[in-house]
């Protein structure tokens, strides 16, 4: 057993620490006052929070950061492939065993926690040490009561789309009440940046955000555009060619977008943006297997594209994408429980040949591969269905030219890029 999985089982078993959500923060803030309160040595403190885009954005404006010299250490969530890339300390990630001494050193505190809880705890104290110009934190679920939430002066709050993701959480089941949990609770005294919103939730950020006493700055003061095959970035000062070989959808642009407003806003320089564009990559987002063991089993003319996305949102941006693809497109379907999976496959209608439908290995939270099987044939698509990813490909893989999409989740993703 690898350490990572090791670690995670820890967190799972241990007798203090709970997997189920809970949202309150008495417990964290508890934890932090016993430990001096570690998250007031944070300078620059980051937030980014919202539905869809908090990685690519974040991850996004970490890159600007460091080629501007500069460092920054980051939280993110989920991991992909192991337990350390949800903590990046500015040059370098965490080691297995400075995890492991970190959770020994929590527990010590005799306070029961959550697991995101304890992990956001093990960032904080680790980049506590750290001489960093600039922290950037990723939401969990939500944000009022979110463990990430408990910086009193954060230098900025990013709130990226805001979609029906994470209604499970709530008691009023509506997309109204995830606006006003995302940013109904926003720093005062910041610097607020609202990445692209659908019309009726861009009203409703600004209902939440109307006594607030921030710098807010709305995603009108910059554009995304398409100029014969090229995208650019403008505002009323700059205009930035996108040049990109490895952002492909629209959602993925915007996001980009917002993090060089952001970059442009710290003083980074355009010339060091502009270098860096190129550079920039997603793991698990849109993200073409180009070698590795998965890509080998493969025939030279297929394809194949991983991308977590599992909120109806994602999955118009995916099917966006996909509409412009002209080879045959065939899917590996894998979905967590308490997700929508109706309204996410409906989005693609007429796009794939045929859909496979799979579990996420060793997640015991995962829908079957019976019940998404069930949803696609409701839903009149031609549908298989295979116990693992291995027999999927193996039901897929033909000398037929072809792009095999993976998608439905972030964890089905972080196993297959294990994989390969």
């Amino acid at each position: 057993m690898s350490q990572s999985i090791s670690l995670y089982k820890q967190l799972a078993n241990h007798k203090l620490f709970k997997k189920t959500i809970n949202f309150d923060l008495t417990r964290i803030k508890l934890v932090l006052h016993k430990l001096g309160h570690p998250e007031k040595k944070l300078n620059n403190v980051i937030n980014f929070l919202g539905s869809s885009g908090k990685f690519t954005t974040l991850y996004s404006v970490k890159s600007f950061i460091e080629a501007n010299k500069q460092s920054a250490t980051a939280y993110i969530s989920p991991s992909l492939k192991d337990i350390r890339e949800r903590f990046w300390m500015g040059n370098r990630y965490l080691t297995h065993k400075e995890i492991k001494e970190s959770i020994k050193f929590i527990s010590k505190q005799r306070v029961p926690l959550t697991t995101f809880e304890v992990l956001t705890i093990i960032y904080i104290i680790n980049a506590a040490k750290q001489n960093t110009k600039y922290h950037l934190i990723e939401a969990g679920a939500l944000f009022a009561k979110d463990s990430t939430n408990i910086f009193d002066f954060p230098l900025a709050q990013v709130v990226v789309n805001i979609n029906k993701q994470h209604l499970n959480f709530l008691k009023k089941k509506t997309l109204n009440e995830v606006i006003f949990q995302k940013t109904g609770f926003l720093s005062n005294f910041t610097n607020i940046y609202i990445g692209k919103q659908k019309p009726n939730v861009l009203k409703k950020i600004k209902e939440n955000l109307k006594k607030n006493k921030s710098k807010i700055n709305y995603s009108n003061t910059w554009k995304l555009i398409k100029k014969n095959k090229s995208y650019f970035y403008q505002d009323k000062k700059n205009k930035i060619k996108l040049n990109t070989l490895n952002i492909h959808s629209k959602g993925l642009l915007e996001n980009l977008c917002h993090a060089i407003k952001i970059s442009l806003d710290l003083k980074i320089d355009k010339k060091i943006i502009k270098k860096t564009i190129p550079k920039i990559s997603f793991e698990g987002r849109f993200q073409y297997l180009k070698k590795g063991k998965v890509k080998n089993k493969l025939h030279l003319n297929e394809q194949i594209m991983l991308d977590g996305a599992h909120a109806t949102a994602d999955a118009k941006n995916l099917a966006n994408y996909l509409k412009n693809i002209k080879i045959p497109k065939y899917a590996i379907w894998a979905m967590m429980k308490n997700k929508e999976p109706d309204f996410f496959i409906k989005q693609f209608k007429g796009i794939f040949k045929k859909i496979i439908s799979t579990p996420i290995e060793n997640e015991k939270n995962c829908m079957s591969e019976t019940e998404l099987y069930n949803i696609a044939t409701k839903n009149n698509f031609n549908v298989g269905h295979a116990k693992n990813f291995n027999k999927a490909i193996q039901m897929i893989t033909s000398k037929e030219k072809k792009l095999i999409v993976c998608f439905g989740s972030l964890y089905n993703v972080g196993n297959i890029l294990k994989k390969n």
